[in-house]
């Protein structure tokens, strides 16, 4: 087995990082729902710009990921949609997090 040492410090730790949280969509999500104490769909469509579609689809994988808690409510009549940040969400998105300023430190300081 070949043993190298990356040109970049932190590079590998990037490379390794939760694809699911990694996704740019995905973390703007995440870092919406870890600021607040609950949004509901049409603020995080509002704030991400993302398509109706587009952001069912990323909640959907947040969901099945364990990330974010949906809760199906009516308005009067009107459906609406809560989401909140789980703390395995919160867990994954700030060592994302932690992970992204460790390799951006170590980039910077070369």
């Amino acid at each position: 087995m070949l043993s190298r040492t990356p040109l970049i410090p932190g590079l590998d730790d990037v490379l390794q990082s939760d694809k699911r949280v990694h996704e740019p969509a995905r973390l703007v999500v995440l870092a919406l729902l870890d600021a607040v104490a609950e949004a509901d769909f049409a603020f995080l469509m509002k704030e991400t710009g993302l398509t109706q579609g587009n952001l069912s689809a990323h909640l959907t994988k947040l969901e099945g990921a364990g990330f974010i808690a949906v809760e199906k409510t009516f308005a009067g009549k009107r459906p609406r949609t809560v989401l909140t940040i789980t703390d395995g969400g919160r867990r994954a998105f700030r060592d994302h997090l932690r992970t992204l300023r460790r390799f951006a430190d170590l980039v910077g300081s070369r």
